[in-house]
């Protein structure tokens, strides 16, 4: 009897327990959503809704008009200015002095690779990478096999190993609207000087572009047509943004408009030296804002930078392997399929 009776105490001990938990955390959730810390409302709100498949998670604690109000407050001004691509003198030798020991790191070689470097970074609790690459005219458009034939696209990795890469970005978006990807670019897609999506109306469409000339100089293209690109020199590139930095000044932003998430960008010191950024995150917990990202950027000497897609599509193949921690899902497949990227091709 007394051992039935320590059973029934032991279980209602342990229920209480775990009610006594839960409680607690639904105290301190409503604290933390409702309480006087805008930083980590604001940022629950925009981390959640710049995502496809967790924007429910802003809903369950307030309502669109909460949610419109913080979204609203929360923005960056986009640059309205043209690359000044005379500032670019490609230079990337090493020097006997340095401007600052940012400058020092980017432009001392590891040794025995005088293609690129990479550099481990941490930005919060996340990690990320920095990969300069010395020659930009050996930067080019990477891109699945075939586009809007039904598949899913192609993973980072695999289209490097085609282009006989040795590091590749992910680069432009893609239509979604199934929360499983799909082989359909958002925007225009330029590929060794011709417009190879979409199939029409280059003279009307308009977007901002990201992608060099043939001298290997990073063109940041505002409210432009297919035609427009090609007209100023791009002869590869994709649509996707916002520019980040334009003529070493940054995006304005205020707040912190799209919460954190896995990034991935590219940028281009004066000294002609192209940089690849990709910051680790796992499912949106952590990761970067995009004024954490023009930071690390700017650190390093960018001159002229982009955004480029983030989240489960960052990928960074580096000698025919995933190179970086891409959110789990994405992860175990070896990387999100995609349409397109930016490689240091051979």
């Amino acid at each position: 009897m007394n051992k039935v009776k320590n059973k029934k105490r032991k279980k209602i001990y342990k229920t209480t327990i775990i009610f006594v938990i839960l409680d607690l955390l639904a105290i301190g959730g409503f604290v933390m959503m409702y309480g006087p810390w805008g930083y980590i409302r604001n940022l629950y709100v925009t981390t959640a809704m710049k995502t496809k498949d967790h924007q429910y998670l802003a809903n369950i604690f307030y309502s669109d008009k909460k949610i419109e109000e913080i979204i609203n407050s929360n923005y960056f001004i986009e640059i309205k200015e043209d690359v000044k691509l005379d500032d670019i003198v490609i230079d990337t030798s090493p020097k006997d002095s340095y401007d600052n020991e940012y400058d020092k790191e980017i432009l001392t070689r590891t040794e025995g690779n005088d293609d690129y470097k990479i550099i481990d970074i941490k930005v919060g609790i996340s990690k990320g990478y920095l990969i300069a690459i010395y020659d930009p005219t050996k930067v080019s458009l990477i891109r699945a096999k075939n586009f809007n034939v039904g598949t899913y696209g192609e993973q980072v990795t695999a289209m490097c190993n085609r282009y006989n890469g040795l590091v590749c970005i992910n680069a432009g978006g893609f239509n979604d609207d199934t929360g499983r990807g799909s082989d359909i670019p958002l925007g225009y897609v330029i590929d060794d000087g011709e417009i190879v999506w979409p199939a029409n109306n280059w003279d009307t469409t308009r977007g901002n572009l990201i992608g060099f000339n043939d001298e290997g100089k990073l063109l940041l293209l505002s409210d432009t047509t297919g035609n427009e690109a090609l007209e100023q020199g791009m002869i590869d590139g994709v649509e996707f943004g916002p520019f980040l930095i334009v003529n070493g000044k940054p995006l304005e932003i205020v707040g912190d408009p799209w919460g954190k998430s896995p990034r991935v960008a590219i940028g281009q010191r004066k000294d002609g030296v192209v940089l690849f950024l990709v910051i680790d995150g796992e499912n949106y917990i952590d990761g970067a804002s995009l004024q954490e990202v023009v930071d690390v950027l700017m650190k390093y000497g960018a001159y002229n930078a982009a955004n480029l897609d983030g989240g489960h599509s960052s990928s960074l193949s580096i000698n025919g392997k995933l190179y970086n921690n891409p959110p789990s899902v994405a992860k175990k497949q070896g990387g999100r399929y995609v349409v397109t990227g930016f490689g240091l091709l051979k």
